[in-house]
């Protein structure tokens, strides 16, 4: 049995959704403590979300442009967070 286009669609978004949400978390836990190794975890973090948005965007039907720009905007969120922490 093989999976729609939808349904494979579906599932890029959520894998968008759960690595934003995981960076968001890493990247929180590493503002608050600056430590090194917590950095460079969230800096993976964010690389991944950034990837996964990356291969739903370069397969987006039309109907999922909503929930790819506020993607967007959030990962461009946690990326400036991130390195504003790497500042100090």
């Amino acid at each position: 049995m093989t999976r729609s286009y939808d349904e494979n669609q579906y599932n890029d978004l959520m894998q968008v959704k759960m690595s934003i949400k995981a960076a968001e978390r890493a990247v929180g836990h590493a503002t608050e403590s600056l430590d090194e190794d917590q950095l460079e975890a969230a800096s993976n973090a964010v690389r991944f979300a950034k990837q996964q948005y990356q291969q739903a965007f370069t397969h987006q039907t039309g109907v999922d442009s909503h929930f790819l720009e506020v993607s967007e905007e959030l990962l461009e969120n946690i990326d400036h967070q991130l390195k504003e922490a790497k500042k100090k």
